[in-house]
This record gives C-alpha cells, sequence and structure tokens, in this order.
C-alpha cells in the first residue's frame, strides 16, 4: 500500500481576470490525486466493489475551517459509482470519516500576469489526519451491514443505504447509514457537526475521537416512513419528507458559535419544485426555526456558509462538469440575509411562501473559465465552501475563500484525471464590509460523554 497522504500535487497557477466583483479573485488551485489513500489503514480492505476502503475521495462533500491552515474535509457515503449490487444501489460499507488537511498558500515565484492560467499562490494540501465517524451505542444494520471493525465500544456508521430500523421514521438517530454531507467546527475546537441525506440528520460528534455526542431532532415532516434501500422506491412510497439523496446537504455555524444553519439540497416531497428550506438550530437548547429560498438558476443547493450572524453565503449549483460527462453551466454562490425574514412553520411550502432576499455574491463558473479553466473540465460538484485565514496581497488585507469538489471517488472520469481539489478566492474587504470571522480557543480535544437519548441538551 502507498503511504501517499504527505505528498502535495501543486497546480500551477491562473491568471485573474476582473469581472462584476472586481476584488473577487481566484489566487490558486490546490489538486490531491484520487488514487490516494488515507490514513484510515485498518478500513483499507476492500469494500464490496473492490474499491480500497480507504480511498482519499469525495473531500469537497463539505469544508470546514478550523483556524491556522487546517481544514476539516468531509467525504459523502463513499464509493458507489461501480456497479455491483443494485438493491442496495450500489452502496458500500465505506465507514463515514473526516480527513483533516493543512492548506497553505505561498506565493508563486513563477506568477506571470500576462499570461492566462497562472496564479499568483501555490495551495498546497497536506492530509494530517483521518477520523472515522462511530456510535457508542448499538446502531441499525442491515443483513451482514456492520462494518467488520465493529467492536463492543463502537459502531461505525455506513454508507451501505440498507443499515436502518424500517419500523422508525428516517430521522431515527439509531439507523447506521449515514450520507455525510456538510461540516462545521465548533468555537472551542472540541466538536465537529454534520449534516447527513438520509435522515435527514444533523449531528455533532467528537473531533478527536469521531464519537458520536449529540443528535439534533428536525421537525418531522423532514423524515419519511417508508424507507427503502433503493432510493427510487423511496421517492415513490413517500409523498412527505426529504427526497432520497436530496437531503440535508449544508451547514452553517455563526460565528458566535451558537447557531446552526442547515439547507436543504431541494425541496421536501410535499413543497413546491424549487422551494429549499433552511433550517437553524439553536445548539444549546435545540430549538428550530425555518425560513424558506428559492433556487434561481441551479438545480440544487450544496453549502451555506456564515458571513455573520445573519448573512449567508449559498453554494447553487447545476450538475453539470468534470464527473458528470458534459459542460458545467452553474455554479455560482448567492448572499442572503435572515434578519428580518419571515419565518416559516408549515409542513408545505411553495407560491405564496415568503422568501429569504438574496444576490449574486460571485459567478464562480464564470471565475474559472476567465481563468482558462474550461465548462467541461470544471467539476460538476463543487459543494463544500469555507472562509479561510485573512492574508496580505499587496499590501491591502483580504479574506480568504476556499471551495472544494466531490470527485464521486473516482479518480480519472473518461480518461480525464479528476483530483481532489481546492480552489482559492481572494475577496477584498470592501466586497464583504460585513464579515465577522468565527473565533476558534485552543482545546486538547477532550472526548466528550454521549447523550443516553442522543436528543437535545447534553
Amino acid at each position: 500500500m502507498k503511504n501517499n497522504h504527505l505528498i502535495p500535487f501543486l497546480l500551477l497557477p491562473f491568471f485573474v481576470v476582473s469581472a462584476a466583483q472586481a476584488d473577487i479573485n481566484l489566487i490558486g488551485i490546490g489538486q490531491v490525486s484520487g488514487t490516494y489513500q488515507d490514513m484510515a489503514t485498518k478500513t483499507a480492505a476492500h469494500l464490496e466493489n473492490g474499491v480500497a476502503g480507504n480511498l482519499l475521495g469525495g473531500v469537497g462533500s463539505g469544508l470546514a475551517y478550523a483556524g491556522g491552515n487546517t481544514f476539516l474535509a468531509l467525504p459523502d457515503r463513499g464509493p458507489n459509482a461501480t456497479a455491483y449490487n443494485i438493491d442496495v444501489d450500489d452502496t458500500t460499507s465505506y465507514i463515514p470519516r473526516f480527513q483533516t488537511f493543512s492548506l497553505s498558500l505561498a506565493p508563486n515565484p513563477r506568477y506571470d500576469s500576462s499570461i492566462i492560467g497562472s496564479l499568483p499562490y501555490i495551495v498546497s494540501p497536506f492530509l494530517t489526519d483521518t477520523t472515522l465517524l462511530f456510535s457508542k451505542s448499538q446502531l441499525a444494520y442491515g443483513v451482514n451491514g456492520a462494518p467488520v471493525i465493529n467492536n463492543e465500544d463502537k459502531f461505525y456508521f455506513s454508507g451501505r443505504s440498507d443499515n436502518f430500523d424500517a419500523t422508525k421514521p428516517s430521522t431515527n438517530p439509531k439507523n447506521a447509514r449515514l450520507d455525510p454531507e456538510g461540516i462545521r467546527v465548533s468555537n472551542d475546537g472540541k466538536s465537529v457537526f454534520i449534516t447527513d441525506e438520509y435522515g435527514p440528520y444533523v449531528y455533532q460528534f467528537d473531533r478527536s475521537s469521531g464519537k458520536r455526542i449529540k443528535a439534533f431532532t428536525l421537525p418531522a415532516y423532514f423524515a419519511i416512513n417508508t424507507l427503502d434501500a433503493q432510493g427510487a422506491d423511496e421517492i415513490l412510497g413517500n409523498t412527505i419528507g426529504r427526497i432520497s439523496n436530496k437531503g440535508m446537504e449544508g451547514l452553517a455555524i455563526t460565528p458566535n458559535g451558537k447557531t446552526l444553519v442547515g439547507m436543504m439540497q431541494q425541496n421536501l416531497s410535499q413543497d413546491t419544485k424549487k422551494y429549499v428550506r433552511i433550517i437553524t438550530i439553536d445548539i444549546a437548547t435545540g430549538v428550530t426555526n425555518e425560513y424558506a429560498y428559492k433556487l434561481t438558476d441551479g438545480s440544487s443547493v450544496s453549502d451555506i456558509l456564515a458571513i455573520n450572524e445573519h448573512e449567508f453565503l449559498v453554494d447553487e449549483r447545476d450538475g453539470s462538469g468534470l464527473g458528470n460527462g458534459d459542460a458545467a453551466v452553474v455554479k455560482k454562490l448567492y448572499k442572503i440575509d435572515l434578519a428580518g425574514a419571515t419565518k416559516i412553520s408549515t409542513p408545505t411550502i411553495g407560491s405564496g411562501t415568503p422568501l429569504v432576499s438574496k444576490t449574486l455574491f460571485v459567478d464562480v463558473l464564470a471565475k474559472l473559465n476567465a481563468n482558462g479553466i474550461p465548462s467541461t473540465h470544471v467539476p460538476a460538484k463543487l459543494e463544500g465552501v469555507a472562509f479561510g485565514p485573512d492574508m496580505v496581497i499587496n499590501g491591502v488585507n483580504k479574506h480568504t475563500l476556499f471551495i472544494a469538489n466531490d470527485n464521486d471517488f473516482l479518480p480519472t472520469v473518461d480518461g480525464i484525471d479528476n483530483p481532489n481539489q481546492f480552489f482559492v478566492f481572494s475577496i477584498d474587504e470592501s466586497d464583504l464590509n460585513s464579515f465577522s470571522a468565527q473565533k476558534f480557543s485552543h482545546s486538547t480535544h477532550d472526548e466528550a460523554e454521549e447523550d443516553c437519548d442522543l436528543h437535545g441538551g447534553r
């Protein structure tokens, strides 16, 4: 087995051209080969479909900043692009995890502003840790669905679509199936919060060990009651609740560390198409509030990121681009404001439902195109969005924005390399004058105890 986690792949930079926001610029791109393996060597055995159980892939499903040059990158439910068993949608016993990366930027000595495709910074990704997600109490698995590394103290979550209790709603926290999509770090650095598409769930995990310590209760109409290992059958069997594989996709945490803001990928089954729910969760009390968002030209939402306590960036995109075999059309970040927005509390939303205000913040696809990246090479799944550390460029303080892709664990697509990528943008303070950075305190990462009932406060 190759131990390649300390080998960065550096992509030579690209030149920046002006766009609507003159001071939002692509400054660097880092890549990690999709052929590498992560640091969870005990999961390296082949999965049911023959793919290594620790393939380093999908790391841009979610991306969270953790202070300094440290970021947490989140794969989803694992490799399921290789057909082997349609009864479980080709999902495998891949154990959900998060990857800890150091993403550092250094001036590019070969930068030439006269050349399209030259960027001023080199991004160096180093994988420093892999953390597997588990429960200390028994979970519900399908037949032969329990991970082989389970023991009396650790019951690992799994990407297998049949790992559920069919007698309870899909939001049952005892279900072992987990399809992680959004991730954020607590202000004390001890916890990570993760959203999921299967439930949908919002879970809190100990950052050091990966042990689940809390589950947040969502309104009942987010759940489905007829569960099936095949997503198509789940869709046919339910008229209320999340659409299969379109659950809780994005997650933000307010800079004060008190509120989580989750966002569905698409509408609930009972809602009108293009009407997407935003849900805020008070971390201390579990109290929730909801708001309605309407897609503009994208087909789904992939992430949400806090600018301050009430403003957020929403990652709206289509499904086209590298990995889908066609050309990307929509990859945009919209700015929304929940201050003064109308709260909703109905199980159905659609025409006439009050919406949060939104304005285009940056057309990511246009920025990448302007820097010499054709739409066919722009990743279809630009899903993880995080602010990074501020930096001084030409004597001016800039905010940094990192966007990562989910490569679906496919190292190549139609003969084209399909790596894990990190796109870094600089943002002038005048383009984000209301920005408030999340403040992290030093942490010993002490383990917390898991709730007895997994709901509410600890």
